[in-house]
């Protein structure tokens, strides 16, 4: 597989548009090739060589190239946009909308990832080895088409709206969440295996959510059905048990909310329901 390291010759001091970092676009290209790729330092158009040094070589192929960007990349957004297939490490911190419109390959996150990850994902992996930010799998604002395919998977916490408008996938957060995870969610699933802030599933149609932690309250417009022992996660076998509820019933929704009976020792009184 062909390797290019990018390294920013400077600190950033104001947002970088890089789309064009991508094994797409740097695979069969020349150092020279890919250092006059197109960048946007602010509001002046620039190139990836005025901002990185380059090295390496990449592969002919997306599927043979990685890419590997060391040092603080907080400033730098959209890296990895519409990729295909290859890889992506970035060791270190990470802007915004990290992935979008990701179709495969694989992106890795040593550091912290700032909000709106996976934005119209369609299809491979993120993974964030810190937290991240709001929006995760979320369209653009004023836009209802939210993630389609692909996994995304935090190992901190994360900020509000989770999954919004999400059509598919699924989303891991190994820490806690913000509020309205899975607001207007379609299909796919969330896992929440830390503490939700609360809201989850407000105005969901579909889906699958799951809380492993706290949840302050259950929104009302949610029925409580039963409670499972256990339910599947892409396979793997998650242990409960879990008070079941549907809804969103303001949107005639059948999405399925599981919260951990243990941990929400509140939520008792539903079990009266059962008798």
């Amino acid at each position: 597989m062909g390797e290019i390291i990018l390294k920013p010759k400077v600190a950033f001091k104001v947002p970088i548009i890089a789309e064009t970092i991508t094994p797409d676009n740097f695979a069969g290209k020349s150092i020279k090739e890919i250092e006059d790729l197109e960048a946007w330092e602010g509001n002046r158009k620039t190139t990836l060589g005025e901002l990185f040094e380059i090295t390496g070589a990449p592969g002919e192929t997306p599927k043979d190239t990685k890419i590997i960007i060391e040092g603080d990349v907080k400033k730098v957004k959209k890296i990895g946009c519409k990729m295909t297939d290859g890889e992506i490490i970035i060791k270190g911190s990470v802007g915004m909308y990290l992935g979008e419109e990701m179709k495969g390959g694989k992106i890795t996150v040593e550091g912290d990832a700032d909000s709106w990850i996976g934005t119209r994902m369609k299809g491979g992996q993120i993974e964030v080895k810190g937290n991240a930010g709001d929006y995760i799998g979320a369209p653009y604002r004023g836009d209802t088409k939210g993630m389609k395919k692909g996994t995304i998977i935090i190992h901190g916490n994360a900020g509000n709206e989770v999954g919004c408008w999400m059509r598919g996938g699924t989303i891991i957060v190994k820490g806690n969440t913000g509020l309205f995870p899975g607001i207007h969610m379609k299909k796919g699933t969330i896992l929440i295996e830390g503490d939700c802030a609360g809201r989850c599933g407000a105005m969901m149609k579909g889906g699958k959510i799951a809380v492993l932690g706290y949840v302050p309250s259950i929104l009302p417009s949610f029925t409580f059905e039963e409670i499972k022992k256990s339910f599947k996660i892409k396979g793997e076998k998650i242990k409960g048990p879990f008070y079941v509820f549907t809804g969103d019933l303001n949107e005639n929704g059948a999405g399925r909310l599981h919260v951990s009976v243990e941990k929400n020792k509140h939520l008792q009184f539903y079990e009266k329901f059962l008798e």
